[in-house]
């Protein structure tokens, strides 16, 4: 989830002061080299999109004339339909109105008083109020600047199978559908880059906007990254199958971008997620996705007169927006917090200065413990729980790949790029991708049946030894009803394994050298298979220096990695290879050239699956 999971990373804990809410962190960046911030994302449009749109749930107030040092952002609660009786008493009181949704009973206010929120409580028609911060509501609030629009580099990269989309079966479920372009998904986030060559194609201009201040906003490219965390997310879900780059879960479906983390600081406030899920629900979103956690406030405590009112307009909004028929799915968090024992939070309130403080299961990480929310916990390459990931028996539901250690998750980022995160930011678009699926495929599933398919498609996985995880090898609180599964959720089944062949023998790679690892290949009856797939462990820092080829036992070469990736550490990939036109039989050769100086490294291991 958010406060950036890259910030929050992998949980709930951040790794820098600024990228409190997103729930991811970047592991490295590969080539096109660039910079990728902890926890924003950031977008680009390709297209124009209309401007000045109201949707059904959402109306606008005019903003204050001019901003004012101490002005604080409210939530005040009111019957749904409510909100223009007391609509009034909000200047009487000192404030202003910002926004209102009234379909939900929300209004979101304005004040620089200090007793803006105890007078309002007073008010006949209201029934909560509550500060959504515990810092100003920035300036830009009044008058927006759109995020930068980033100039695009082109790449070199082509599409291969990455581990977790094998982990899940992804590349098996395309053979059953890539997903329908009548699904769009929502990325609520940082932003996402429209114009990324491996993004553009699925884009939906005409349904994405900014929830920044909790106020929609429709101009072309507000809804673009503020960092790189967006835009990541998006890859993951929806990148397009269009022979470069990376290919997502469900790269037939649309993306539409939701900026709900405001810029500086990338924090996801309460009124920005209320805005998001209204605009979800409005634009016909079938799934949306929540790689964050609801700022300042790790844990939203109802015994508090603040949290509760954020508890009360958040839960109602994505009420809403699952009652238009859209499925919210988010992170757990990357703190290695037991969510179903909650005792202490001490990262919060994370916009001024934390505190620590007693809590207990009535608080709640919103979005994901709301009611109808996927929670999703990260598991690393290979299965096991991220080390970083949230875990809570009865909290998760279900768990995906999200990268751990040297194993991140490869996508895009802002400009043209691609790079590696690991957090449950990066589980959660996985799940997205397959509620995508699922959609495409029963177009009449409601959100409740997506949520159910999702669980009951899921592979089982046992607790550990591991005395924190509670419940049972069908649902626990590491894996919640197990680890999603691509193929499966959208009926398809298993092909039959091939004959698997592995040279675990390290191999050292000095620099400026050719070095190979064979295997030899017997009982295999006639040619290889035009989708053989070649897996690759290589330790070496900066794989930009490698170039690495499969070869026949016939001498034919198959390039896998030429020199791209950059100063990314490692290659862990399995890669797929048409050599239907090779005998199978015979000795089969990794190659490995490193083409410069001062990084050197070793073969750790391949492996041929025919």
């Amino acid at each position: 989830m958010f406060s950036l999971i890259p910030s929050r990373t992998a949980g709930r804990s951040r790794t820098s002061a600024t990228a409190v809410a997103a729930l991811g962190t970047i592991v490295a960046l590969a080539a096109p080299a660039g910079l990728a911030h902890a926890a924003t994302s950031d977008t680009a449009p390709v297209a124009a999109r209309s401007t000045g749109a109201s949707t059904a749930g959402t109306t606008k107030a005019a903003a204050p004339a001019a901003w004012a040092a101490g002005t604080r952002a409210y939530l005040v609660i009111t019957a749904p339909g409510g909100t223009s009786a007391v609509t009034g008493s909000v200047a009487t009181k000192g404030g202003s109105v910002f926004a209102t949704y009234d379909a939900i009973g929300v209004i979101v206010a304005h004040s620089t008083s200090t007793t803006f929120a105890s007078s309002m409580r007073t008010v006949t028609g209201v029934q909560q109020v509550g500060a959504t911060r515990t810092s100003d509501v920035p300036a830009d609030a009044y008058s927006p600047a759109l995020p930068a629009n980033p100039s695009q580099s082109s790449t070199t990269l082509t599409e291969s199978n990455r581990w977790d989309m094998t982990q899940i079966k992804a590349d098996q479920a395309w053979a059953v559908t890539t997903g329908s372009t009548s699904v769009k998904v929502g990325v609520l986030d940082t932003g996402v880059d429209d114009q990324h060559q491996d993004i553009a194609p699925n884009f939906n201009a005409a349904d994405s906007a900014s929830c920044a201040y909790g106020k929609a906003d429709t101009r072309a490219g507000a809804w673009r990254d503020v960092d790189t965390h967006g835009t990541h997310v998006a890859g993951t879900i929806a990148a397009a199958k269009n022979g470069k780059g990376v290919i997502g879960v469900a790269p037939g479906v649309k993306i539409s971008s939701v900026r709900i983390a405001e810029p500086g600081s990338t924090l996801f406030f309460a009124e920005n997620t209320v805005c998001g899920f209204m605009w979800a629900g409005d634009h016909g979103f079938k799934v949306t996705n929540n790689s964050y956690y609801t700022d300042p406030w790790q844990f939203n405590c109802p015994d508090n007169l603040d949290q509760a009112a954020i508890i009360e307009g958040v839960r109602r909004a994505q009420e809403y927006a699952e009652g238009k028929g859209s499925l919210q799915v988010a992170a757990a968090g990357n703190s290695n917090y037991d969510l179903a024992n909650k005792t202490t939070d001490s990262e919060s309130p994370n916009d001024s200065t934390p505190v620590t403080r007693t809590i207990t299961n009535a608080c709640i990480d919103i979005p994901t413990e709301l009611p109808g929310v996927v929670t999703v916990a990260a598991q690393g390459n290979g299965g096991a729980k991220a080390s970083y990931s949230n875990f809570g028996n009865g909290v998760i539901d279900i768990a995906a790949p999200g990268g751990d250690g040297s194993s991140g998750v490869y996508s895009t980022l802002p400009g043209g790029k691609y790079g590696n995160l690991s957090g449950t930011s990066m589980a959660s678009p996985h799940v997205a991708g397959v509620a995508a699926l699922i959609a495409s495929v029963n177009p009449s599933f409601t959100p409740a049946q997506i949520r159910d398919q999702l669980g009951v498609q899921a592979t089982d996985r046992a607790c550990p030894s591991d005395t924190r995880c509670k419940g049972t090898t069908t649902k626990n609180g590491f894996f919640g009803e197990g680890a999603v599964d691509a193929l499966k959720a959208v009926g398809g089944s298993t092909p039959p394994p091939g004959k698997y062949f592995e040279n675990p023998t390290d191999v050292t790679v000095p620099d400026n050298t050719t070095v190979e690892s064979p295997i030899t290949v017997s009982g295999v009856t006639g040619n290889a298979p035009a989708t053989l797939k070649v897996g690759v462990d290589v330790k070496h820092t900066y794989i930009g220096d490698l170039k690495v080829d499969l070869v026949a036992p016939d001498g034919s070469v198959y390039t896998l990695h030429n020199r791209t990736g950059s100063g990314t550490d490692n290659i862990l990939q399995t890669y797929t290879v048409n050599a239907s036109s090779e005998v199978a039989n015979g000795v089969w050769k990794l190659r490995v050239n490193d083409n410069a100086t001062q990084d050197a490294g070793k073969i750790d291991a391949w492996n041929l699956t025919f």
